[in-house]
């Protein structure tokens, strides 16, 4: 016997993403609220990698927005990494090849190799989401992160950099205890391609069961 407490899909209104007063691209949303609606992230917190917008936003388990803020991307446009480039050196990396991978991750609290805590995206990438590092003086990495376009923010070698206050009183107590699921939106292809997403609609929901690679996570070098 079904629970009493189950919903039609073909009669209920879908649930949604809480977004408070941030205002989302339409592509952040959309995806929001088809993980919130289909529960892909499995109980987990969550956080949207707006790579064309250059923002970062980090939901709790039930889709409630804790914060949101601009980031530091790969300088390459690109949803793919090439194979192998985690275990190379930064010094071996060339300009197009620093991309920030698309795709969902099953994220985790860990040190990089200077003890500092960061969030590991993607161990074989070697991917990473840390607070803003110096760089070179030619990268002006903080500069970049307060300037009020997206336009400079592709910098990096691959690592998403956020301002030091948002991980430390976002992202960090997002992650502490538990995993949690980073999705990082495409810019060369849709998301229903990247995740197997669909629209939620008010009155009804267009089903779609495709399933989205976990990767492992780890401990390692990371690309910053």
């Amino acid at each position: 016997m079904a629970s009493s407490s189950a919903r039609d899909p073909a009669t209920s209104q879908p649930r949604r993403a809480q977004f408070g007063r941030e205002r989302a691209s339409p592509e952040a949303s959309r995806l929001a609220d088809w993980v919130v609606e289909s529960a892909d992230s499995q109980g987990m917190p969550f956080m949207i990698v707006d790579k064309v917008q250059a923002r970062v936003l980090m939901f709790d388990a039930d889709g409630r927005l804790q914060g949101a803020a601009p980031a530091l991307l790969g300088l390459a446009v690109g949803d793919d990494s090439v194979p192998g480039i985690g275990e190379r050196k930064l010094s071996t990396i060339r300009p197009e090849e620093r991309t920030t991978p698309a795709g969902r991750f099953v994220a985790s609290l860990a040190r990089d190799i200077h003890g500092q805590e960061m969030l590991w995206v993607d161990y074989d990438t070697a991917i990473s989401l840390h607070r803003v590092v110096k760089g070179t003086p030619s990268e002006q990495r903080a500069q970049r992160l307060n300037s009020v376009t997206a336009a400079d923010n592709r910098v990096s070698y691959g690592c998403i950099n956020v301002p030091a206050n948002f991980y430390d009183k976002v992202v960090s107590p997002a992650f502490t205890g538990t995993n949690g699921v980073v999705y990082i939106l495409p810019e060369t292809r849709s998301a229903r391609e990247v995740f197997g997403s669909y629209d939620v609609h008010p009155g009804g929901v267009q089903m779609a069961r495709e399933q989205a690679a976990t990767p492992t996570s780890g401990s390692a070098a990371t690309r910053k």
